[in-house]
């Protein structure tokens, strides 16, 4: 029979004494929302500033006016697309700050004007070429999500709170791996990628229950702004100089973060069932006391 072989450092294991945490879609390698088709969209401005050094002064000042203009739309639409996929990842999630790809569209029909204007394309014409490069950047890339993603029966002060401490938890995360990334050791990677598990792992358990923040609060803040900086601080001394005890101490430090991580979640999870028991309880009783549950036997019978 076909056995797979594996070890306690083999990729994907874990100590043993730690279970491990559910796969999380944001852990796994995703393609990037903003990928080749908005890299393309840096190809126009390019050429219309090539193209209009011929074009005369005036021309010139609006063909790289619209180049620019065309380039700013670009920068726009990627960190929109971006900023919509995290925020269709997340079960609690606030609308993004300012409608990025909307503005991405209205400068793009901006760009297209200028350009056409640069070209002798008239007034009425520029203005007309505007609109329908606005209209079909809008189909082709559709608007920025409007309102905020919102879990029914909670209030919303309670839920701009789990907002709020989530995005500066997976800001925090987000700044870890990319200092951990720019070392190109595999080891360190898997590590960092699993204590990201173990995060989200209580990440999602407060998106599903607001009511854990309190418990949750200081390690998605305080821990987690802790891990970064010591990520940081590891990463800069790693490639100055490869410090094998410093290596084992930053090593210790994310075992012990994970450890506490699991065992921080593990206690919501049961006080939660806890809550849901006691919650049953009191019905069973007060049902008992109506005599519904007797009536019910009763009919049964």
């Amino acid at each position: 029979m076909a056995r797979r072989f594996g070890g306690r450092y083999s990729p994907g294991q874990t100590d043993g004494n730690t279970a491990a945490p559910a796969p999380d879609p944001r852990d796994a390698p995703r393609i990037d929302p903003a990928g080749a088709r908005v890299n393309l969209l840096f190809v126009p401005p390019a050429l219309l500033a090539l193209f209009s050094l011929g074009a005369g002064p005036a021309g010139l000042v609006a063909g790289l006016a619209g180049a620019g203009v065309l380039a700013a739309a670009a920068f726009l639409l990627r960190d929109g697309l971006r900023a919509e996929a995290e925020w269709r990842a997340r079960a609690v999630a606030r609308r993004p700050a300012w409608p990025r790809k909307m503005m991405a569209s209205g400068f793009t029909g901006l760009g297209v004007a200028l350009a056409a204007w640069s070209g002798d394309g008239g007034i009425i014409g520029a203005a007309l070429y505007g609109l329908a490069a606005t209209g079909l950047h809008v189909a082709s890339f559709g608007i920025d999500p409007m309102s905020d993603k919102r879990i029914e029966g909670v209030d919303d002060h309670q839920q701009d709170r789990v907002a709020k401490v989530v995005d500066e938890a997976e800001s925090y995360l987000a700044q870890m791996r990319e200092a951990i990334s720019g070392l190109r050791d595999r080891r360190l990677d898997e590590r960092v990628t699993a204590f990201q598990a173990r995060a989200r792992e209580m990440i999602r358990t407060v998106e599903r229950d607001p009511r854990d923040l309190t418990q949750a609060r200081r390690y998605l803040g305080v821990y987690l702004m802790g891990a970064r900086d010591a990520s940081v601080k590891f990463a800069e001394l790693w490639q100055r100089n490869r410090d094998s005890a410093a290596r084992a101490e930053y090593e210790s430090l994310l075992t012990d973060l994970d450890a506490n991580f699991a065992a921080r979640t593990e206690t919501m999870l049961l006080s939660d069932r806890t809550d849901m028991d006691i919650e049953i309880r009191v019905l069973r009783d007060r049902l008992a006391r109506e005599g519904v549950v007797a009536k019910s036997e009763e009919g049964n019978e």
